[in-house]
């Protein structure tokens, strides 16, 4: 985790926003591959890694916020 502490916030936005969403058009890979986990349909091992591909920047930036959330509430 110190690893994901030491990331400034900016670089995992930038990083969410550009890699996670491309490509733009039609719609975001992220969109696609979350429709296709739902659906059932993701079986593919290509898809799977670009899920994956995808996803992670969400994921980090989510932990991120979680773990400075976390660590406002512990200096009060």
């Amino acid at each position: 985790m110190k690893f994901i502490d030491q990331l400034p916030l900016t670089v995992l936005i930038a990083i969410a926003l550009t890699l996670g969403l491309a490509p733009f058009t039609p719609q975001p890979h992220i969109v696609e591959k979350l429709g296709m986990l739902f659906s059932g349909s993701l079986s593919r091992p290509i898809e799977i890694f670009d899920l994956l591909l995808h996803g992670t920047p969400w994921a980090l930036l989510a932990i991120k916020l979680i773990r400075l959330g976390v660590i406002q509430l512990q200096d009060k």
